[in-house]
């Protein structure tokens, strides 16, 4: 058994078989073999050595006839590792003796050689594991499971998962997420969140610690993975997850209930999507609307950038299904280097900070037209509202604003209807909120994004493990900046929501209810958890929280007061 601890993004606790990201998302089907078979098995293994020793001796002849010998011993090498009598003989004996299954064996014999390569800091850490995928490539064959083809549950286990691989995850299988990097605002916690299975982020290394196939648990409470736990591990975690489940049952029984609070005070719970399918979600558990529509997954992964057609048909399928309850589109919100279809920024060193968002949509007008045009004939279906995302001066939002006007006139020459439709923006960068007395006089709305916000007030990469212990929605800077923006609203009557993380951890409820915020945006899957909250306590219980947190000059601080109180007045969700 070994444990990792890293950061809970997500709640809850799953058991299940590893699916390591890093070899190609390999998944081993099956990590025992009977005893009967054993002699089949160790045929595979041969076969599956020697053909993939053919392949590598067929690629070292063509490098060296095209490069030299200096190229080809890379090769040489391979060869020589694979051919390797202790590394075979220890294959056969894990398959006659432990009567592993030689897909099974392969990949506990690499994470074997790799700790030892690791310790030594050797270079040849890569070339093991490419021969682990040479080997997997020959023993799977067809039976190699794509990611967007899972047939049975997993844990994902993996260094990182970009955007596009999130996209493509076979989502009725996949059962939690732990990665090696990443922090609590990176894209792998925000999926997590979305599809309401355990996360855990920022672990540090431990891949060559676990094979595919090994069973696993995540703890998203706790921020805790255990590899190859043993049976009182299980049980208690078992017992864990079966409390997790009796709670969510109590929860449910809020579903058609107001979130209003005990002094009769509506508070609107909206759902975060990123797909449309979600939906569906906010729909179950209850949502007054979808507070933030993500659209970026249009672009992930695809070869072409999307038509206006495409655009349409995923946004008036979530505005058909809420019906008379909003929607708000965020427009593109993506850097140039996530986006197979735009030009490879020249010197892009530092993306958070270079061409994305909207700077990237006013770079691309033809493309930002596209998505604008989809969201305006979507608007004649239902309740729909436009965001704008990152912006960062008045100058930005006026020409964004003025591009959707010139879109507005095009449709309206050509006799496509709409109505009118709110303009609003996400307040990410403290600059906006220096600004905010002039911004209040030109937005239908503002919805606070905590995730920039919290990473950019902090000058801290949000998913850089080295420096994620700086990245807190507690920290004081962020709490005033957050209570600027509500005041500024207030004063010009402009409706303001919070749609970051920190609005879907009832930790941080109460506090935002007592800043003045009647708003918030949260996952589909916290809706519950966020409305037993409001219904628990009263608006002067909240803004005497608010008042006293504000007054705190440490994140720590503000962590456990907040916490405190949550405890005793919601004492089933603050312990």
């Amino acid at each position: 058994m070994y444990k990792l601890q890293g950061i809970a993004v997500s709640p809850g606790v799953a058991i299940g078989e590893a699916l390591v990201m890093g070899n190609e998302g390999f998944r081993i089907p099956r990590r025992f073999v009977t005893r009967d078979s054993v002699e089949y098995e160790l045929d595979r293994l041969d076969k599956a050595i020697d053909d993939a020793s053919k392949d590598i001796a067929r690629s070292r002849d063509a490098v060296l006839k095209e490069l030299g010998d200096k190229y080809a011993a890379i090769f040489e090498a391979h060869l020589q590792m694979l051919q390797d009598a202790r590394f075979r003989s220890d294959l056969e004996e894990m398959i006659s003796q432990r009567h592993y299954s030689p897909e099974y064996a392969v990949s506990r014999k690499v994470r074997e050689c790799a700790q030892v390569f690791q310790k030594v800091q050797s270079r040849n850490l890569g070339d093991i594991f490419d021969i682990e995928k040479q080997l997997l490539r020959k023993l799977l064959g067809r039976r190699r499971e794509e990611l967007s083809k899972l047939r049975s549950p997993v844990l994902v286990l993996a260094n990182n998962l970009t955007p596009s691989e999130t996209a493509h995850l076979d989502r009725r299988f996949v059962r939690g997420f732990a990665t090696e990097g990443g922090g609590p605002g990176s894209h792998t916690a925000i999926v997590a969140a979305g599809m309401a299975i355990p996360a855990v982020v920022g672990t540090g290394p431990f891949l060559t610690e676990v094979s595919g196939g090994d069973r696993v648990i995540i703890d998203g409470d706790k921020g805790l993975v255990v590899l190859r736990p043993d049976e009182e591990t299980i049980a208690h975690y078992r017992h864990e997850a079966k409390e997790h489940r009796h709670l969510a049952a109590r929860l449910e029984m809020l579903r058609d209930l107001p979130a209003e609070t005990s002094d009769g005070v509506r508070i609107e719970l909206m759902g975060n999507i990123e797909f449309p399918y979600e939906v569906d979600d906010c729909v179950a558990r209850g949502a007054d609307g979808v507070g933030l529509y993500r659209t970026e997954f249009l672009y992930l992964g695809q070869e072409q950038e999307p038509n206006e057609e495409d655009h349409f048909q995923a946004y008036s399928r979530v505005v058909q299904t809420m019906g008379n309850r909003p929607v708000t589109i965020r427009t593109f919100d993506l850097g140039a280097d996530k986006v197979p279809h735009l030009p490879e920024p020249e010197d892009e060193r530092n993306p958070a900070l270079g061409q994305r968002s909207i700077r990237l949509s006013l770079r691309n007008v033809p493309m930002f037209r596209r998505q604008l045009r989809a969201v305006l004939r979507a608007s004649s279906l239902g309740d729909v509202r436009i965001m704008f995302p990152l912006i960062s001066t008045l100058l930005e939002f006026r020409q964004a604003k003025m591009i959707l006007t010139d879109v507005m006139e095009d449709l309206t020459e050509h006799k496509i209807p709409f109505p009118k439709v709110p303009v609003g923006m996400m307040v990410e960068v403290p600059s906006v909120v220096m600004m905010m007395d002039h911004f209040v006089d030109e937005v239908d709305f503002l919805s606070i994004g905590t995730n920039d916000l919290i990473q950019y007030t902090l000058a801290v990469d949000r998913n850089n493990k080295e420096v994620v212990w700086l990245y807190n929605a507690s920290e004081p800077a962020v709490l005033k900046l957050i209570d600027m923006t509500i005041r500024s609203a207030r004063r010009k009557s402009v409706p303001v929501n919070l749609c970051g993380q920190m609005s879907g951890s009832s930790t941080y409820t109460m506090l935002l209810l007592g800043m003045g915020l009647r708003q918030l945006s949260v996952p589909p899957a916290v809706i519950p958890e966020i409305k037993k909250v409001c219904r628990s306590v009263s608006i002067p219980q909240c803004e005497e929280v608010a008042r006293h947190a504000l007054t705190l000059e440490h994140a720590r601080d503000v962590s456990s007061y907040l916490r405190e109180r949550l405890k005793q007045c919601v004492p089933e969700l603050g312990q």
